[in-house]
C-alpha cells in the first residue's frame, strides 16, 4: 500500500530536530576545535610529583611587633621571591595560601636543603655598638640581655667571645644592596661589600665614629654585624677613621672566613632583604625525577589500557551506539586536557587518576542515554531508532545532572580542604566531570543521532544496540524478583557487614599517614635490595628505635620516623646505604605537627561537609525523605572502606581522603539514578505500593548500574595494576569504594527509603495506596512495567 505523505506537523517537528541536530554539531565542532587549538599551543604544567623537585610549605609566624597577617605573608612572598631568583632555579613558583602560608615549588631541585636554609632564615640584619664584653659570658649562649629594656644584648662573636652590645642603631631597611667579591688585591678573600641607603649611611657614620673614639684593639672600637641573632663580623674600625667622623660613603665591606658560596649566599641573604616576620617549614616534598617519569609513563599506560578495555566493553554491549561513544570519549580526553590547559591548573599524579577515573564518569553518562533509548524503543509501536535516542536523552537529562553534580560537590571540597598534590585530583576530576557531560549530552549525541538517521542503519536497527532491551533486562523482567518484600532483611545484611568491616577500626586502629601525624616519610632506591628486618635494626643502631620500615615497588625502601632534622635525615640515608650500596633518594617528605592536626581536622570537617551537602542537595532536588536514605548508605560505604583500610593495614593519607569523598560522590549516583526513577514512577502509578515501586525501579535501573559499575571496574583495575605504587592504594579504595556502593544503592537505600516511607505513611493511612508490602500482582505473572517515556514529575507523598 502507497505510504500516504505525513501531516505538516510532523514535517515541522522533523525540521525542528533537523535545526537542533545542526545547533548542536556546530557547537560540537567549535568546541573540538577550540580544544585542539589550546592542546597544541598551551602546555599543561606538571606537578612537582610528575616532574621531580621540591615543595616547601612555609608558614609565617607573628613577633611581638609585628603580627602575621595577610599583609605581612605578601611581604614575604616578595622577599622569598626574590631570594629564590637569586638562587636559579627554573621556573619557580612561589605563592601565599591562605592568610600566613607560603607554598614555594623548585622543579628540578633534589636536595632541599640549602633551599630550605635560604627561604627560612628572616635575615634580619642589625648593626651594634659593641659596649665591651659580657660580665657572664653563659649568658651568650641563650642570647640574655641584662638590660633588655635598653635594648642591650649578649652574643658570641666570630671567635666565642662574649660581647655585650648596645641597641641596633642600623637594621636591613637601611640596605639599598649586597655583592659577593673577591679581595685578591689585599689578601682578605671573600668579601661581602654593602651599600647602605641615604639615611642608613648617616647612622653607618654615627655608630662607626662612636667606635673610632676608643683605643685601638679594645672591644669597644668594634662594630658588631648580625644577623639572625648571630655575629657574622665584628670589625675593628680602621685606625685611620677619626673620633666622630666616622666611615662616610655609605659603603662598608664585611670580611671573615667566607668561601665562595657563603659570601654568595650572605650577599644574596642581605641584598634579598630581611623578612618582615619570622618562617618555619612545616611542609617539604622532594619527588626524584626519575619517580617522575615513571608515574607519567604508568598513568599513561593505565589511561590507554583502562580506555581500550572501557571502549571494548561499550562497544560489545551497545554495538553502532558503543563505537560512536567510544569516540566520544576520544573527544572527552582531548576536552580535559585542553581545560586543564586554559585554566593554568597543575596536572598532579592524584589529578592524573581522577583524569583517567572521569572516563568512568562520561561512561555512566552514556549507559544512562541508551539504556532509556532502548526503553523507550522497546515500549513504542515500530518507533524509529533516532526517536527512541531522543526520548532516551531526554528522560535521562535529569539523572545525568544529578549524579554529576554530586561529584562536583566531592571535587570542590577536595579543592578547598585537601592540600598538596590531592587539591590537583579536586582539579581534574571536576573539569573531567564537566567535560563527560559536554561529551555524552552534545557529541554523543550530534553522532549518535547523525548515525541513526541514516537510511542504512534505519533498515538495520539491530545494529544500534538499542533496539532490544539487553540480557540482563529481560531476565529480570521474566523472573521478576520482589526484592523489597523483606526490607528489613537487607538492612540486617547490611548492618551486619557494617560491624563487622567497621570492628577494624577499634581491633587494628588506623594507620595514620605522616600527613595527619606528622613527621618525615624518605622512600630510597638501592643498588641491591635491602631487607626491612636488617634496616630496622641498623636504624634502631644508628639512634632510631621507633622509624617504621617497609618495602615500596620494586626492591624500594621507604622509611618513616617523627620529625628528623636535615642532618638525622643524611644519618639515616648512611645507615640505608651502607646496607644497599649506592643509594639515590627517591622521594622526601616532611609534615610538621602543626599542619598534621590542621589536615586531620580538614579531612573530618571535608567528611562531615560531603555528607550534609549530599543530604542537602538530594533534599532539594527529591524529598527529604530519599536524602535521608541516600546518605545513610553513603554513610554506610565509608565506615565499611575505612574498616576495610584499618583491618588491611593500608595508610589513611590525603590520597585516600581523595578517594573517600570520590566514593562519596561516585556511590550516590547510584542512589540518585535509582530515586529518579522512583519519582518518575510515582508520577504514574499513584495506586501502586510504594515497595513494589521502589522494587520495579531496581529493576529497571539494574542494568545502568551493573554497565557504568563494569566501565569504572575496567578503569581502576587499570590503575591498580598499572599506575605509579603511591596510586595502588587509591585505585583499591576507589575499587572496594564502587563495590559497596552499587551495593548500597540497591539494598541499603532502597530498603530504608522504603521503611522510612512506611513509617510516614503509617501516620497518614490514606495516602499509603494499598498498605506497604504487599502486591497486587498474581504469582507467575510479572506486574505491568511503566514505559520510560516522558512523563509528569511527582514527588513522594
Amino acid at each position: 500500500m502507497k505510504r500516504s505523505r505525513p501531516p505538516s506537523r510532523s514535517r515541522s517537528r522533523s525540521r525542528t530536530r533537523s535545526r537542533s541536530l545542526n545547533v548542536r554539531a556546530l557547537v560540537a565542532l567549535a568546541v573540538m576545535a577550540g580544544a585542539v587549538a589550546i592542546a597544541l599551543t598551551v602546555p599543561v604544567r606538571l606537578g612537582l610529583d610528575l616532574r621531580g623537585g621540591t615543595q616547601i610549605v612555609l608558614e609565617t609566624k607573628s613577633t611581638e611587633t609585628t603580627k602575621a597577617d595577610r599583609e605581612a605573608t605578601d611581604r614575604t612572598v616578595e622577599v622569598l621571591r626574590g631570594r629564590i631568583d637569586a638562587l636559579g632555579v627554573a621556573e619557580p613558583t612561589i605563592v601565599r595560601s591562605g592568610e600566613n602560608r607560603v607554598v614555594v615549588e623548585l622543579p628540578g631541585v633534589q636536595d632541599p636543603k640549602q633551599a630550605a636554609d635560604v627561604l627560612g632564615r628572616t635575615a634580619q640584619l642589625t648593626v651594634h655598638s659593641v659596649l665591651g664584653p659580657a660580665e657572664n659570658p653563659a649568658d651568650a649562649a641563650e642570647g640574655k640581655t641584662p638590660a633588655a629594656e635598653d635594648g642591650e644584648r649578649v652574643l658570641p662573636d666570630e671567635s666565642g667571645q662574649s660581647l655585650r652590645l648596645k641597641a641596633a642603631t642600623l637594621t636591613g631597611q637601611d640596605v639599598k644592596g649586597a655583592d659577593a667579591r673577591f679581595d685578591q688585591q689585599n689578601g682578605a678573600g671573600w668579601t661581602v661589600t654593602v651599600d647602605f641607603k641615604d639615611s642608613g649611611s648617616d647612622r653607618w657614620a654615627q655608630v662607626t665614629g662612636e667606635a673610632a673614639c676608643n683605643p685601638a684593639g679594645a672591644p669597644e672600637r668594634r662594630v658588631a654585624i648580625v644577623l639572625d641573632d648571630k655575629i657574622i663580623s665584628s670589625p675593628q674600625v680602621d685606625p685611620s677613621v677619626s673620633c666622630g667622623a666616622g666611615i662616610t660613603g655609605g659603603s662598608t665591606q664585611i670580611t671573615g672566613s667566607f668561601d665562595d658560596a657563603e659570601a654568595r649566599e650572605l650577599a644574596l641573604l642581605v641584598k634579598g632583604g630581611a623578612l618582615p616576620v619570622p618562617v618555619e617549614t612545616i611542609e617539604q616534598r622532594t619527588i626524584g625525577a626519575t619517580l617522575g617519569d615513571e608515574a607519567i609513563n604508568a598513568g599513561a599506560w593505565a589511561a590507554v589500557i583502562g580506555t581500550a578495555l572501557t571502549a571494548l566493553f561499550i562497544i560489545v554491549v551497545y554495538r553502532l551506539m558503543g563505537a560512536l561513544a567510544t569516540v566520544a570519549l576520544l573527544c572527552y580526553g582531548l576536552i580535559s586536557y585542553a581545560a586543564l590547559a586554559a585554566v593554568g591548573a597543575t596536572l598532579t599524579l592524584p589529578g592524573l587518576a581522577g583524569f583517567v577515573l572521569a572516563i568512568g564518569m562520561a561512561v555512566d553518562a552514556n549507559v544512562l542515554v541508551f539504556e532509556r533509548a532502548r526503553e523507550e524503543q522497546a515500549a513504542r509501536t515500530r518507533p524509529s531508532t533516532r526517536s527512541a535516542l531522543t526520548a532516551g536523552f531526554r528522560s535521562a537529562f535529569s539523572a545525568i545532572a544529578d549524579s554529576n553534580i554530586t561529584t562536583l560537590i566531592a571535587a570542590a571540597l577536595l579543592f578547598f580542604l585537601a592540600s598538596g598534590p590531592v587539591k590537583g585530583f579536586g582539579v581534574t576530576l571536576g573539569i573531567g566531570v564537566l567535560a563527560s557531560m559536554v561529551s555524552a549530552l552534545v557529541i554523543t549525541r550530534v553522532l549518535a543521532e547523525f548515525a541513526a538517521s541514516r537510511p542504512a542503519v534505519y533498515r538495520r536497527p539491530r545494529i544500534t544496540g538499542i533496539s532490544s532491551t539487553g540480557p540482563v533486562r529481560d531476565a529480570l523482567l521474566r523472573r521478576n524478583p520482589f526484592l523489597m518484600r523483606r526490607p528489613r532483611r537487607w538492612l540486617a545484611a547490611s548492618l551486619i557487614v557494617l560491624v563487622v568491616a567497621g570492628s577494624g577500626i577499634l581491633v587494628r586502629g588506623l594507620n595514620f599517614g605522616i600527613e595527619f601525624t606528622g613527621g618525615r616519610l624518605i622512600e630510597y632506591s638501592t643498588a641491591t635490595q635491602v631487607d626491612p628486618g636488617r634496616a630496622r635494626d641498623a636504624l634502631a643502631d644508628a639512634g632510631f628505635p621507633r622509624a617504621v620500615v617497609q618495602s615500596s615497588g620494586e626492591g624500594d625502601l621507604t622509611v618513616r620516623t617523627e620529625e628528623l632534622t636535615d642532618a638525622e635525615a643524611a644519618t639515616v640515608t648512611k645507615a640505608v646505604a651502607e646496607l644497599g650500596g649506592e643509594t639515590e633518594k627517591v622521594r622526601d617528605e616532611l609534615i610538621g605537627p602543626s599542619l598534621g592536626e590542621e589536615l586531620r581536622r580538614d579531612a573530618l570537617i571535608a567528611l562531615g561537609l560531603a555528607l550534609a551537602a549530599q543530604l542537602a542537595y538530594l533534599a532539594v532536588r527529591f524529598r527529604l525523605l530519599f536524602g535521608t536514605a541516600a546518605v545513610g548508605a553513603l554513610a554506610h560505604d565509608v565506615v565499611i572502606l575505612v574498616g576495610l583500610f584499618a583491618w588491611l593495614g593500608k595508610p589513611i593519607d590525603g590520597v585516600f581522603l581523595a578517594a573517600l569523598l570520590t566514593v562519596i560522590g561516585y556511590s550516590v549516583n547510584d542512589s540518585v539514578v535509582l530515586f529518579d526513577r522512583i519519582r518518575e514512577l510515582l508520577g504514574k502509578e499513584r495506586k501502586t505500593p510504594f515497595d513494589r515501586l521502589t522494587n520495579d525501579a531496581i529493576l529497571q535501573t539494574l542494568p545502568r548500574t551493573v554497565n557504568t559499575g563494569m566501565g569504572a571496574v575496567l578503569i581502576l583495575a587499570s590503575l591498580a595494576i598499572l599506575a605509579d605504587d603511591s596510586l595502588t592504594d587509591f585505585a583499591l579504595a576507589l575499587l572496594i569504594g564502587v563495590v559497596v556502593g552499587t551495593y548500597s544503592s540497591v539494598f541499603t537505600a532502597s530498603p530504608l527509603a522504603v521503611e522510612l516511607h512506611g513509617r510516614d505513611a503509617g501516620a497518614r493511612p490514606a495516602l499509603r495506596g494499598g498498605g506497604r508490602g504487599r502486591s497486587t500482582a498474581k504469582p507467575g505473572k510479572p506486574d505491568r512495567q511503566a514505559p520510560a517515556s516522558r512523563t509528569e514529575r511527582q514527588e513522594v507523598p
